[in-house]
């Protein structure tokens, strides 16, 4: 069974930029799917990026395109979210996971991580 860990999140100002990581155990890591995901308080989890097993395929929610990229080190186990342009609704703790059927619902994605705290100030 994969056992992820995600490091990198803080405290931003809007505007600002922060790199979240994801260490992940695990032989076939290059196999499998994986997927960011966030949780603000009193929401329910969402989607936020997708990458196929070999990196070659994202996805991301409306909300994150084109301020997000996902991305992924098959060699080093890594899974990273690059955040610029933050928003203070991009506050959340945000968790990596294994994508173990297509799609973006938060039910698709195994074996999640502990989460790390994102907070992006006004």
């Amino acid at each position: 069974q994969v056992q992820l860990g995600e490091s990198g999140g803080g405290l931003v100002q809007a505007g600002g930029s922060l790199r979240l990581s994801c260490a992940a155990s695990g032989r076939t890591f290059s196999s499998y799917a994986m997927g960011w995901l966030r949780q603000a308080p009193g929401k329910e989890r969402e989607f936020v990026a997708r990458i196929s097993g070999s990196g070659g395929i994202t996805y991301y929610a409306d909300s994150v395109k084109d301020r997000f990229t996902i991305s992924r080190d098959n060699a080093k186990n890594m899974v990273y979210l690059q955040m610029n342009s933050l928003k203070p609704e991009d506050t959340a703790v945000y968790y990596c996971a294994v994508g173990v059927v297509a799609g973006t619902s938060p039910s698709n994605f195994r074996s999640w991580g502990q989460g790390t705290q994102v907070t992006v100030s006004s």
